[in-house]
């Protein structure tokens, strides 16, 4: 006999979230009815600005005649250092980033004056017209020159745990080097753009392509010399991120919002793309020298590591770059005694900032790199060396706590990766490949397997808070405004998932609107992976409280517990009674019941000591691997990826097909940073790569024509939203494995005997350079 449901059943069956529900926005990006920040009609008396960039790396400004730029066609005014009524500076974090250069300039685009103008052409074009006279100064370009130089913008950091020396001088086998890993330009595709609306006293409205509204907010008031109450900035989306728009998009909002306060007219600054890659800071190169010990089976007893950055000209946020660099070096594996040390090198280039992973995987690469040349010493595959060097499961013989003090309680690397083992068939490919290379004198297949580990939460544990407001109207419709912004990956997807889960209410029946810093105040970037698991806490406290409400008022209509109310289905269940969500919702704003509510959350057990570099500053990990094939061309250093397995740990999955689509993008974009994209400097301190004519991001064509990437079902150990992980910067070390099979078809040319000397990014001159090293090692052996 067959029992109807109860309603605690059909509740458990229902759900809003874990569906793979279509991105909120999908059918206006489709149509192009989505509205970015110059998509905004312009109000009438709107004016445009350009930037007036320096043309020195290094250099005082003697004179500065900008009388052709006044008189310039549609020129109405023009603004330097000297006319900022408030503070001349947009730096997060240390007061040394100045909105306009006064008298020092110190990379070649920087901006030293503000031109506005009838028209964006108008402007731009005036702005080329300054003559600037310079004192030139000594400029330091590479991370390499600054370490020489001990030309650093903030004090070299060390972690350091067990004796290394002593451990390093045991070791029956060592490795030493050197390695290069370019930056990388965040290339969003909409670029940085702020429309600033003068308000009554002294109030200023700054729709902005920000992550940081509230950093927006600061910085404006400050440059202003106003409150912070009299700024409002508004993001309802932006055209991408990738932390490019965290903090550099301080500068567009300060320079427009300077001119808006002095003209009182609107005044819009959009960046043109060759201008925002000469101004803005990139993803921060690294140069490591490194040391490691280990043992016959390939076991690591001792790592060193000295890291020196590209920070540029200024702190930014190099600091916490840093710091994540050095809490990610370990990856998967335990390190029981190291010396890892970390400097963020002054360089006269811009100043670098954040970018997806934001040090995580520049750390981690570096571990990568030295497992990739234990492995080719002791001519054993490098899954299996890794598989020896992972962190224990449930503290097996003490290996599960890294060396920054933190317990690892949530291990489920093993499983993971002999799941991805068999599903991809990586040893009968590896042995298929090794015939391969046999056979194939000129064309080199490749074939890597890469692991990660990344920690979630902010490096600063006062960041890691968030504010939400739910509204819900009469008609039982439901409004929700949260601090995080949207760049395209789907938060506002998500926290209106978790709060109609929490209303019981169909998808549909919740809007989010833009984030805007006079609804909800103080927020966070959204960055470091945070921004589901922060907002959509704070999204679900304020919903929490309005179903309590409601369950209150249902009981007292219909009778029972408020316990024992279940909402699901767009009603109510109470008491034997099944109403419309709807309905209860009229009844109760006729009753006086509030339907709003705020919400917050402050991610528990976080903390992190600066000085000795230890604590707890992650809630939790998330874990992936990827299977890369590759295959070279060692006559031209052309290659191809020809097929990418990837698994990642999204934990009990908000949205699985958002999910799965931030791992694929952030697969090819981590590509591009390992490969393709290089950043050139000329011999004058220019960056030459300042367009998509000179700077190559991955294609469609880059994109193996097998890729397959599946989400690891696990449930997250810690209180996340609904069990879920973090998707956002995590997969972005998946491409390690594309790298690292390059590395294994250049190998193969000399019988994986000789350690080619490979540099990121793998561009087509430097594998060719490495395997005419190979070449030439391998004939002199």
């Amino acid at each position: 006999m067959n029992h109807p449901a109860t309603p605690e059943l059909q509740a458990a069956a229902w759900a809003a979230v874990g569906k793979p529900s279509p991105h909120e926005s999908a059918q206006l990006h489709v149509l192009g009815q989505a509205t970015y920040t110059d998509d905004i009609a312009e109000l009438q008396g709107t004016l445009h600005a350009a930037l007036g960039l320096s043309q020195k790396p290094h250099a005082r400004i003697t004179a500065m005649d900008l009388s052709a730029v006044r008189n310039a066609q549609g020129v109405v005014a023009v603004y330097t250092a000297h006319d900022i009524p408030g503070t001349n500076d947009c730096g997060p974090i240390i007061h040394d980033d100045p909105i306009l250069a006064a008298e020092l300039v110190q990379y070649v685009g920087q901006p030293i004056f503000i031109v506005v103008a009838d028209t964006h052409d108008h402007a731009r074009r005036a702005a080329r017209l300054a003559q600037v006279s310079y004192d030139e100064l000594p400029a330091i370009m590479t991370p390499q020159a600054a370490k020489a130089a001990q030309s650093y913008v903030l004090p070299p950091m060390q972690l350091t745990r067990g004796n290394y020396q002593a451990a390093f001088e045991g070791a029956p086998h060592v490795v030493k080097g050197q390695l290069y890993v370019g930056g990388q330009e965040q290339f969003y595709l909409e670029g940085q753009i702020s429309y600033a609306i003068p308000k009554e006293a002294q109030g200023m409205l700054v729709l902005c392509s920000t992550q940081h509204p509230s950093e927006m907010q600061h910085v404006v008031a400050h440059a202003l010399g106003v409150h912070s109450h009299n700024i409002t900035v508004e993001c309802r989306r932006m055209g991408g991120g990738f932390g490019g728009k965290e903090s550099q998009s301080a500068l567009w909002a300060a320079a427009a919002s300077i001119a808006a306060a002095k003209l009182k007219r609107p005044v819009k600054l959009r960046a043109d793309r060759d201008d925002d890659m000469l101004v803005t800071g990139k993803r921060h190169c690294f140069y490591y020298e490194y040391e490691v010990g280990y043992d016959d089976d390939g076991r690591i007893l001792a790592a060193k590591v000295d890291m020196t950055t590209r920070a540029g000209y200024s702190a930014d946020l190099s600091g916490p770059v840093a710091t994540r660099a050095v809490c990610h070096f370990d990856n998967t594996y335990y390190l029981s005694d190291v010396d890892i040390r970390a400097a963020c090198g002054k360089t006269n280039t811009q100043s670098n900032t954040a970018f997806r992973g934001f040090g995580g995987p520049q750390g981690a690469i570096a571990i990568e790199y030295v497992i990739d040349e234990i492995a080719r010493h002791l001519q054993r595959d490098a899954l299996d060396i890794r598989l020896l060097n992972f962190y224990g499961r449930n503290d097996v013989e003490g290996r599960n706590v890294t060396p920054y003090g933190q317990k690892i309680v949530d291990n489920v690397i093993h499983e993971l990766v002999a799941e991805l083992e068999e599903s991809s068939d990586y040893r009968a490919r590896r042995r298929a490949i090794d015939a391969f290379n046999e056979a194939s004198p000129i064309l080199k297949k490749g074939l890597a397997f890469t692991p990660l580990k990344f920690g979630i939460a902010f490096n600063v544990t006062h960041l890691n808070q968030a504010g939400a407001l739910v509204h819900v109207y009469v008609d039982g419709s439901v409004l929700v405004n949260h601090g995080g912004t949207e760049m395209g990956q789907g938060i506002n997807t998500k926290v209106m998932q978790v709060v109609a889960h929490e209303l019981g209410l169909d998808l549909e029946r919740v809007r989010a609107t833009a984030t805007d810093t006079s609804k909800v105040a103080n927020t966070s970037a959204t960055a470091a992976s945070t921004g589901a698991d922060l907002n959509g806490k704070a999204a679900q406290d304020a919903a929490r409280q309005i179903r309590e409400r409601l369950a209150d008022y249902a009981v007292k209509l219909y009778g029972g517990e408020a316990a024992s109310v279940r909402f699901f289905d767009n009603h109510l269940h109470v008491n034997g009674h099944v109403v419309a969500f709807a309905e209860l919702v009229q009844k109760a704003y006729l009753a006086r019941v509030q339907l709003w509510s705020d919400g917050f959350y402050a991610t528990p057990g976080l903390s992190w000591d600066a000085k000795t570099m230890t604590g707890h500053p992650f809630s939790y990990y998330a874990y992936g691997a990827a299977v890369a094939e590759v295959v070279v061309d060692t006559l031209t250093g052309e290659w191809k990826l020809l097929r990418a397995d990837a698994l990642y740990d999204a934990g009990q999955s908000l949205n699985p097909a958002i999910d799965l689509g931030q791992v694929e993008g952030a697969f090819i974009q981590g590509m591009g940073w390992l490969t393709t994209e290089q950043l050139w400097w000329n011999a004058a301190g220019k960056l030459m790569t300042h367009a998509p004519s000179t700077y190559k991001i991955p294609g469609i064509s880059d994109c193996p024509e097998d890729f397959r990437v599946n989400l690891f079902q696990n449930r997250n150990v810690e209180d996340s939203i609904h069990r879920s992980k973090a998707v956002g910067e995590p997969p972005l070390l998946l491409p390690f494995s594309v790298f690292f099979a390059i590395r294994d078809a250049i190998s193969s040319v000399g019988h994986h005997a000789v350690q080619p000397p490979l540099n990121a990014p793998a561009t087509s001159e430097e594998i060719l350079k490495a395997v005419m090293a190979v070449q030439a090692a391998h004939a002199g052996a």
